[in-house]
């Protein structure tokens, strides 16, 4: 238990996080543990403090990519990101992975399994803590590069991660991690009894049905597959093997964490706006030109009027719903992405809020959704149409576009290319942005973003000019290719930090991952 505490003091207090009370769980205590309650509490707190939260999300890659802007302080926009923010990313996913481990460890201890079943198929609880598991660690491995990494699966000596036993683990290199993934992933579903639910008694908050765990772990195993085909010799066996399994089929296999309709636990976005009281960023430009039909190689989305609140709506009137969409394209306007903060009082005051469908405080954020499969169907189908415009269609629909609207931009689509295809994958994929950082650092779409030294356009002139050039506060010449890693691995973990920071090329923010090759 000693090690158990200093484990999670070397992991939580060396971060920052004001949700600390939820997410410090320790599974190791045996006191009114439940395996649906591990399993519950560490999915909800993977979007709702690690990656959408309004530092881990808002103030790094959701700006980076281009979905959002500051409104105030813009320096987190030119990518120099607070530290605090870096290391409670990087503590929080581990003390989620270390509540699925336990999920694990209850289910195949002897002194602890007949008690599990009670909860639950045991091996689909099993499966379902080891796709959650692939889950965060891809997105780790996508983030930093080399990692500490745990495998229920393997006994790799250079998987050294979540032992208590342990505290300098090795970081594993991404080869390694990346081909454990699929085999973890493809191990998992073949495990799971599909006669069966994950959780009784109405206490799986995200799955419902084995059937759907398994599609989530299938389109999961594509989606890591497709990024790493070029690097992972049997990836595009994985492709395959994934697809002929079964992948999401519809909109009702999406996985997503929906949060309360009230300011107890409510969406992140939601929580940043009205209960924190903060208005730091909204919609960029770049995003919402992109759906205007003003840059980029489409027409104007009908997606727009559901993402934005037409210019002056105030924010309690966006929550409300309290406001009439409208075809005027002048009443939708997006905040200039990588602006110095002394330029933004200038442009504040013309740029709308979000919509209601984003303020609501019931929003659902999602771990993955079936319009990203059609995308990666098309992807690995040499760019097909049909994948294609079923991923619009999946997209659409969410954001409850009318069918006469869908069918209406679907007729004038440009064809299934790289670049349209992917640059509707950008779209679909708008609040999840993690993803698509990973997305456009392996494949450069969608090609409308802002780089340093680009020029980009204002809504109100300065200085006569309605042009101003994004300057970096890093020295980068394009979006950073990974996170480094956090400062406090130097001083707890001085010797697998050199030895991981020379593996990967550098402990630098413009190092690339094996991945990334645009």
């Amino acid at each position: 238990m000693n090690k158990l505490i200093l484990l999670l003091t070397l992991l939580t207090f060396t971060g920052c996080t004001d949700r600390f009370d939820e997410i410090n769980t320790n599974p190791n205590n045996p006191t009114n543990v439940t395996t649906p309650g591990l399993f519950n509490s560490a999915t909800r707190n993977i979007v709702d403090v690690n990656m959408r939260g309004s530092f881990g999300s808002a103030r790094m890659t959701l700006p980076w990519v281009q979905y959002s802007a500051q409104r105030n302080y813009t320096e987190e926009d030119r990518f120099q990101f607070r530290e605090t923010t870096n290391t409670s990313l990087f503590n929080s996913y581990y003390l989620q992975a270390k509540n699925f481990k336990s999920v694990l460890e209850l289910n195949t201890d002897p002194a602890t399994a007949s008690g599990m079943s009670v909860y639950g198929n045991t091996n689909n609880q099993i499966a379902a803590a080891r796709i959650m598991l692939a889950y965060i660690f891809h997105n780790l491995v996508d983030t930093y590069g080399d990692i500490p990494y745990y495998s229920f699966g393997s006994d790799d000596p250079d998987f050294q991660a979540l032992d208590i036993n342990n505290l300098t683990p090795k970081f594993a290199s991404q080869q390694k991690i990346y081909a454990d993934l699929l085999k973890e992933l493809k191990e998992a579903v073949a495990m799971i009894d599909l006669t069966d639910n994950v959780f009784y008694n109405n206490q799986d908050n995200f799955f419902g049905t084995a059937v759907k765990l398994k599609r989530f772990g299938n389109s999961l195993r594509l989606r890591i597959a497709n990024r790493v085909k070029n690097v992972i010799p049997s990836a595009n066996a994985h492709i395959q093997e994934a697809i002929a399994s079964g992948v999401m089929l519809s909109a009702n296999d999406n996985i997503g964490v929906r949060f309360e309709a009230n300011s107890v636990n409510p969406a992140p976005t939601y929580r940043a706006f009205f209960v924190d009281n903060r208005t730091d960023y909204t919609v960029s430009k770049t995003f919402t030109d992109l759906l205007k039909g003003q840059i980029g190689p489409f027409s104007t989305d009908p997606r727009l009027q559901k993402i934005l609140a037409p210019r002056g709506t105030s924010k309690i009137n966006s929550l409300n719903n309290n406001y009439t969409e409208t075809s005027d394209l002048s009443k939708y306007q997006g905040m200039p992405y990588g602006i110095t903060s002394g330029q933004t009082n200038s442009q504040v005051s013309g740029v709308c809020h979000y919509s209601y469908s984003i303020f609501r405080p019931d929003y659902t954020e999602y771990l993955m959704e079936y319009a990203e499969v059609e995308f990666l169907l098309s992807e690995v189908n040499g760019w097909n149409q049909s994948h294609y415009e079923k991923g619009i269609r999946a997209s659409m629909a969410k954001w409850n576009v009318t069918q006469t609207a869908i069918d209406a931009y679907i007729a004038a689509l440009p064809a299934a290319t790289q670049e349209t295809v992917l640059t509707q994958k950008y779209i679909a994929l708008f609040m999840q942005p993690y993803e698509t950082w990973a997305e456009w650092r392996r494949t450069g779409f969608p090609n409308i973003l802002i780089q340093p030294g680009g020029t980009g356009t204002l809504i109100n002139p300065i200085n006569g000019s309605y042009t101003y050039i994004f300057t970096p506060l890093k020295q980068l010449t394009e979006m950073p290719s990974r996170l480094t890693y956090p400062v406090n691995q130097k001083d707890l973990n001085p010797a697998k930090y050199l030895e991981a920071s020379q593996n990967i090329g550098g402990d630098k923010l413009d190092t690339k991952l094996i991945w990334d090759t645009n």
